[in-house]
Order: C-alpha cells, then structure tokens, then sequence
C-alpha cells in the first residue's frame, strides 16, 4: 500500500477548493505520497480537524469569508499543538507580506496556477517529511 499524506483544503468558494483538488492531482510530485484531501467551508471545521490530528498540510484560502485563510493561519499557528505548514492562497502577490505576517510557510496567488502550486505543496510535503522522520 502506498504512502499517502492528508491535506486539509480551506475555502468558503468549492471552486477553489476544485482548483487546488486539480493542480494537485494524485501527488503534486513523483517523490512525495499520495494526496487525500479534507475540504473545509468555514473556519470552525477546519479546527475541529485539526483537533483530530492526522493532517500533513494545510492550503488556506486567503480570500475566504467570513474569515480569511491569513486570519485562520494565524491562529492555527498560535492555538495548534505541532501545527502543520500552512500553503496560502493569496489574491495578489502584493498580499505576500500579509503570508508573512500569519506565519504561513508558502503562498501562491490565486487563481490556482498548477504547476506554481504542485512545486509548492510538494516543497511543504517533503519538509512534513523530514521533521517526522
């Protein structure tokens, strides 16, 4: 059986949720797991999964209401015992610093460029993978 990593997906908007579903694919790189996906619509959810452990990568949506993925991030990182990286979605590249700010460990720009993206969840993966090893 094959390795497979879990990602939790963050956005109030099932489009973008899709987007990040297809730019992932099965894996977003040969050298990482399989990916299965956790969607979450609201804030509340994606909290209630975290509690319950098991999840390698978080992708935020920074764009989210009513609470945005920066908001989100930043909480997550100061609540979130061994929190997981965080991938943010972000609306303009401009919005970079506010990444920063939440302690995100990547951001992208929306809409989902696949292979910008795929590079990007892989690099969190592959980290995921050296710190549990």
């Amino acid at each position: 059986m094959q390795p497979t990593a879990t990602v939790l997906v963050y956005s109030d908007d099932a489009n973008t949720r899709e987007q990040v579903r297809l730019a992932t694919g099965r894996r977003p790189a040969p050298d990482v797991p399989v990916v299965e996906f956790v969607e979450c619509a609201t804030p509340a959810a994606v909290i209630s999964e975290l509690d319950k452990g098991g999840i390698d990568v978080c992708v935020l949506d920074g764009e989210a209401v009513p609470m945005g993925g920066m908001g989100l991030c930043r909480q997550i990182k100061d609540e979130v015992f061994q929190a997981p990286p965080v991938l943010l979605l972000i609306g303009r590249p401009q919005d970079a610093w506010l990444a920063t700010w939440s302690r995100a460990e990547a951001a992208v720009t929306l809409p989902v460029e696949p292979v910008e993206f795929a590079r990007a969840l892989a690099s969190l993966l592959r980290s995921k993978k050296l710190q549990s090893a």
